[in-house]
């Protein structure tokens, strides 16, 4: 039973700590916009893959080795604050081109593989991710942790990540928001890519 307590409480952690807004929102949401649906989806799937192998990183002792190597903790937040930075200047660089042209070049060029991929290193340029995780796995595994734990968690994280991205896929890929984008394109475009470059350098620079 006790097991059983400790699955479910993990996965609301995890569940809790995916709904909060961060460079991931931002690039679903902008693909499923600018692009379409289905490289939303594809983007969600790429996160869900970069949260299954965290946990599986987490459950293998991801923190015991920070712990033990401090500067792979430090590389990685650097290499991952480059990524967000690199994802902003896309951004921008693109925040006052139409729609319709940004949409038809963007779409024959983007392939839903790359999409995903996209999505995954996103997922995986923040390594705080991994270390929320192992905070996560740390306080709520059971002592004892059971057998079938290294393959459910990893899948129910999976399952939360790409579940609640699909359905920021959907949501926003509808007309009515697409419509509200288009609007206010140069905007929304600039906000998101200044929110993600900052993120992106808060990293790099929280690592020296």
């Amino acid at each position: 039973m006790q097991a059983y307590i400790s699955l479910i409480a993990i996965t609301g952690a995890l569940a809790a700590g995916t709904v909060s807004p961060g460079p991931s929102f931002i690039l679903v949401a902008r693909n499923a916009i600018s692009l379409s649906r289905r490289h939303g989806v594809a983007t969600a799937l790429g996160m869900g893959t970069g949260a299954f192998i965290f946990s599986v990183m987490a459950l293998l002792g991801l923190q015991a080795v920070f712990n033990a190597v401090p500067i792979a903790f430090w590389l990685l937040k650097l290499v991952g604050g480059g990524y967000l930075v690199f994802i902003a200047s896309r951004m921008l660089r693109s925040a006052r081109k139409p729609l319709q042209a940004l949409a038809s070049s963007k779409t024959a060029t983007t392939s839903l593989w790359q999409a995903y991929i996209f999505g995954l290193l996103t997922q995986l340029s923040n390594p705080k991710t991994a270390i929320v995780f192992a905070g996560v796995f740390s306080a709520l595994l059971p002592q004892h942790i059971p057998r079938y734990f290294y393959a459910v968690i990893p899948l129910a994280a999976f399952c939360v990540d790409t579940g609640w991205y699909s359905i920021v896929a959907f949501v926003l890929s509808s007309e009515k928001p697409r419509t509200t984008y288009l609007r206010f394109k140069t905007v929304v475009d600039s906000t998101a890519g200044c929110v993600m470059g900052l993120l992106g350098l808060k990293l790099i620079l929280s690592s020296k």
